[in-house]
């Protein structure tokens, strides 16, 4: 394990997992500073020493995050996501210069894991490259088994929360940061208004999701399932072929209209986290009614998967993570973006038409040992947002990060990290 490490910490998802994580580095020896962009992410660090205030101009951060690294003598840098620009611009930076790139997103087995990976995540992941047959050969070297996912983390509300509060601090106490500019395209008061009625409004989503999910699961058709994804999601823009989430539903409706059996029905599950910044309900009661099928489509208001997949007979998404509940029962599955899972022996090559009439099967046994190498690797039970889920977490990712090897090479190399017992919590 190499001494002095000196991390630098860019942007994390909201709330206090990036403080937590940074106090346990420096518990364990390390230097840790964090870049803050605008008020919330100096409120988030809440007060923990090295944070370093970004005030130019987005154009000035190349060059600043350079002199940054030069300056402290940064070894590695944390970041959540890797596609925003200002994470997209220090990545290529810090492997210009031989830095080690710690990426943490959400789980690819989510909602119960989080994803830790060295370089890169979603379509930049090493995933990417490793074919079931060097992932096998690194299973050999592990008799470990398999956790088992809690009943509940907890995490929806605790999201939902800190997203709100973040854009708040941004919006109304960002004086010092007046050269910030959002990576999204909506403005940040419309995030924080977003996510505030978001917050106000679970209890009549929740109201309204259980009637669209008990009127479908008691009327008898069969039905197939569409993933959407948060438009602005990183997998969606950066790694699909589709610039809104408009055309995928276009796509999808016509392939349906196409090639399903007259008496089967299509159901879009919305994200948990959708807000309601693009009209889906309205947009695809219009855009299935122009097509004739109006009768036969359903939406539902995000939450929780299992109960949809009970019945489902196929699914089709961008590359949602959710895709991997899909797999793991079993159920044909249609992708149309770049995914760490979307290998030949898994994602049907079907055109969309064919596969609503006759879709082809996953290899199960195929997707089970593509799981358990994730599982022994690079996915870490817990969540950023609850207490208990970031406990859980920061038990295993500091030595993680710590190590000279990523998760993948570990394995390969016998030096896979312990893994604690993943208690169910009832």
């Amino acid at each position: 394990m190499r001494t002095e490490r000196r991390f630098l910490f860019l942007q994390g998802p909201h709330g206090p997992f990036f403080r937590q994580l940074g106090r346990m580095l420096r518990e364990a020896g390390a230097q840790v500073w964090r870049v803050g962009f605008n008020a919330g992410d100096r409120a988030f660090w809440f007060g923990a020493p090295g944070f370093l205030p970004f005030r130019g101009a987005p154009e000035d951060w190349p060059a600043s995050f350079a002199a940054l690294v030069e300056e402290h003598g940064i070894t590695d840098i944390v970041l959540y996501g890797d596609t925003r620009p200002i994470h997209a611009q220090a990545v290529a930076e810090a492997r210009r210069r031989g830095l080690t790139i710690h990426v943490f997103e959400e789980g690819y087995l989510r909602p119960f894991w989080v994803t830790y990976e060295r370089g890169g995540s979603n379509g930049h992941s090493r995933l990417m490259d490793l074919t079931l047959a060097e992932m096998s050969r690194a299973l050999g070297m592990s008799d470990m088994d398999v956790p088992e996912p809690p009943a509940r983390w907890g995490d929806l509300r605790q999201h939902v929360f800190y997203g709100a509060l973040y854009h708040w601090f941004v919006l109304f106490m960002n004086g010092g940061f007046r050269r910030f500019r959002t990576h999204r395209e909506l403005s940040v008061a419309r995030e924080a208004w977003l996510y505030t009625r978001r917050l106000l409004l679970m209890p009549l989503v929740w109201l309204d999701r259980i009637w669209a999910v008990a009127r479908i699961r008691r009327g008898g058709f069969p039905y197939h399932l569409v993933l959407l994804q948060l438009e602005h999601d990183a997998s969606f823009r950066a790694h699909g072929p589709f610039a809104r989430q408009q055309d995928f539903l276009e796509v999808v409706l016509d392939g349906f209209a196409r090639g399903a059996p007259r008496h089967h029905h299509l159901v879009f599950k919305a994200h948990p986290l959708e807000n309601g910044r693009s009209p889906l309900r309205r947009l695809i009661r219009q855009m299935a009614r122009e097509r004739g099928v109006g009768a036969r489509v359903h939406y539902v208001a995000g939450g929780k998967l299992a109960r949809l997949l009970d019945h489902a007979r196929t699914a089709v998404t961008v590359n949602s993570t959710a895709a991997q509940q899909v797999l793991w029962r079993g159920i044909p599955l249609k992708v149309f973006g770049r995914a760490v899972y979307a290998k030949p022996e898994f994602v049907s090559t079907q055109p969309l038409e064919t596969f609503f009439a006759q879709p082809a099967r996953p290899d199960g046994r195929a997707y089970r040992d593509y799981r358990r190498f994730l599982l022994e690797t690079s996915q870490i039970p817990g969540g950023f947002y609850s207490a208990q889920g970031r406990r859980a977490v920061l038990r295993q990712v500091v030595d993680m990060m710590l190590s000279d090897v990523d998760p993948y090479d570990a394995l390969r190399l016998g030096q896979a990290a312990p893994r604690q017992p993943l208690r169910v919590v009832r």
